[in-house]
């Protein structure tokens, strides 16, 4: 000891050995006392103030029988380390599981019986009345007490929880696991499911997974940004961290456990934890197992219960994670168009596809009211395909991060590339409507609708309304629209943004529509009339809308609609308001609101 005292890298290499958790204790401590007693030697005294130390035998003699004491002198900025809930909560959160058994000096009040003075006991019965005294009598005398309250002293076991995972999971039972949650995560309610298992490899470790019955407060607040503190990493049973950026995925951020492993080392910093390649491979695997565990949940407990709280989480997982997007796609859920309110995931839907239906078809809008009423759908439910909806803003971006599933790729029946399968005789029945409708289409593309569409065709996707409004396969459907513009209007302006709102659209025109018919009629007698143009424009702004856009420019709308319902009315175009003065009349008011003059004029 003296002569690696003399030479300070030798010292420092001590220390190393000696261990950075003990060496630490200088961090609070002015100076550190170890007192020890072997069985075949004298109690001796060590201690140093982190520059020196000193070694002699204890003057006080055997005072220990066997065993050591660690006495800390504490730092004068370290008092707070002297209360004694400051030291049970360091104990429960950093060595809550080790083996062995923790214990904290500290005092609780007891309740207790002590016998009743003679004075006391003499006053207590002047008090009594004559009924009692002859009840007392006749019962077998006993000692007379009184309740007290004492504080007692005494050794208070503080890791009395024992680490379950470290146990093989055949072995623990289903109310230990729950018990375990509950006391590890602070809830009162059982976990929706759970995994225990032990990880081998280029790492070995022990870990047990919750998914908790409800979504923690504040999920989604900072999303990313947000440490999570619910998986807890241990060390040998010792507690290391749980601060925390990839541990988990962000949107697993709902996910509560522990990983034990004894690979990693005990003195190890947070910083370079968060780079170790172990902690990669850890993080892989709890991914995998934590989706095994979601899979396992029982389908309508999934569909009641994990997919409400949790939903969004598998979607942004979806989008988030391209190693896992194929497991993720078969946990998700939508509405659809299959069944009124219960609902369905793609493996099903793609069970129940038509016979050489080749894609996955689906309508995003606000609500399920919106997109089931959708004039891209109709044609679609009438010949009894399945549509799914999509109704979060969410969604419409989880499906654009699928490629395809299982060999079929989605299609968005709001935009191009909707087509049906048809015979010989339909399509010599469309070629011939395109030839007759030749002459509308062009009108409206060159000079109707010039300036708003990419081009007029004729619709195969419409049944009962007359147009709509038809996105490129690459462009933004109106639901898209709408929520790009509402992200914009909070971030600021977004010059792609204003790019794919400003996009020319296909005008899809229903040829078997009533009106169609008949502005077909107008347009060969005379294209040039004004109130065609007028209809060409409503019918297209009307399109607009119910194909889930928004009108640049509502007051035009509004004036356009208000010709129209002039023209339908016989009302001359000309025709003026009424004039101010025309409107002016005269009455009374209440007596206590009235003026000097009696009468108010409005």
């Amino acid at each position: 000891m003296t002569e690696m005292q003399d030479d300070s890298q030798s010292t420092s290499e001590l220390i190393g050995q000696f261990g950075v958790g003990f060496y630490s204790a200088f961090l609070v401590a002015d100076r550190v006392i170890v007192t020890s007693k072997h069985n075949n030697d004298t109690q001796h005294i060590w201690e140093s103030d982190s520059n020196e130390f000193s070694v002699i035998n204890d003057p006080r003699g055997n005072t220990l029988g066997r065993g050591t004491t660690i006495t800390l002198v504490l730092k004068e900025e370290a008092s707070d380390y002297l209360e004694l809930d400051t030291v049970k909560n360091l104990v429960k959160k950093y060595s809550q599981f080790i083996n062995f058994p923790i214990y904290v000096w500290s005092s609780k009040t007891e309740t207790v019986e002590e016998p009743i003075e003679e004075e006391e006991a003499k006053e207590k019965e002047e008090e009594t009345d004559d009924e009692a005294a002859v009840e007392e009598e006749e019962e077998e005398k006993k000692p007379k007490t009184k309740k007290v309250e004492k504080t007692v002293w005494d050794w208070e076991l503080m890791n009395d929880i024992k680490p379950i995972w470290q146990r093989p999971s055949k072995e623990v039972e289903e109310d230990e696991y729950k018990a375990f949650y509950k006391t590890f995560s602070k809830e009162h309610d059982d976990p929706m499911a759970y995994i225990h298992f032990t990880a081998e490899g280029e790492v070995t470790f022990k870990s047990i997974l919750f998914v908790p019955n409800s979504a923690p407060r504040g999920l989604f607040d900072e999303y990313g940004s947000k440490k999570s503190d619910f998986i807890k990493l241990y060390v040998r049973r010792v507690f290391i961290t749980d601060d925390f950026h990839d541990m988990m995925p962000k949107y697993l951020n709902f996910v509560k456990g522990v990983v034990d492993s004894d690979d990693l080392p005990l003195n190890v910093s947070r910083e370079t934890l968060q780079q170790h390649k172990l902690l990669k491979v850890i993080r892989k695997k709890l991914v995998r197992k934590t989706l095994d565990m979601i899979k396992k949940i029982a389908e309508e407990k999934y569909n009641d219960t994990f997919w409400k709280e949790f939903g969004t989480n598998v979607k942004l997982g979806v989008i988030e994670d391209h190693s896992n997007r194929t497991r993720l796609a078969k946990l998700l859920r939508f509405q659809s168009s299959h069944h009124e309110s219960n609902l369905t995931s793609l493996d099903q839907y793609v069970e129940r596809m038509k016979e050489k239906q080749d894609k996955i078809y689906f309508m995003a809008g606000a609500s399920r009211k919106e997109a089931e009423s959708s004039p891209f759908v109709e044609r679609l439910l009438k010949k009894g395909y399945e549509v799914i909806y999509l109704t979060e803003p969410v969604d419409e971006y989880c499906i654009q991060a699928l490629p395809e599933f299982d060999g079929k790729r989605f299609q968005n029946v709001a935009k191009e590339g909707v087509k049906f399968e048809e015979s010989e005789k339909s399509k010599e029945s469309r070629e011939a409507l395109e030839k007759e409708f030749e002459p509308l289409l062009n009108w409206m593309k060159d000079k109707a609708l010039k300036d708003k569409i990419e081009k007029a065709v004729l619709s195969q996707r419409l049944t009962q309304s007359p147009c709509a409004l038809v996105a490129s396969q690459y462009g933004w459907s109106g639901n898209m629209e709408r929520i790009m513009k509402a992200q914009a209007y909070q971030t600021g302006k977004d010059i792609s943004t204003n790019y794919y709102a400003s996009q020319k659209k296909t005008f899809e025109i229903n040829p078997r529509h009533p009106l169609i018919k008949d502005m077909l009629r107008r347009v060969k007698e005379n294209e040039d009339d004004k109130t065609l143009s007028d209809l060409a424009v409503v019918l297209f702004e009307t399109a607009t809308l119910r194909s889930g856009y928004m009108l640049p420019d509502t007051k035009e709308y509004g004036d356009r609609i208000e010709r129209m319902l002039r023209l339908s009315l016989n009302i001359d175009l000309d025709a003026k308001v009424a004039p101010t003065s025309c409107m002016i009349r005269k009455f009374s008011l209440p007596n206590k609101l009235k003026g000097k003059g009696g009468l108010q004029y409005f």
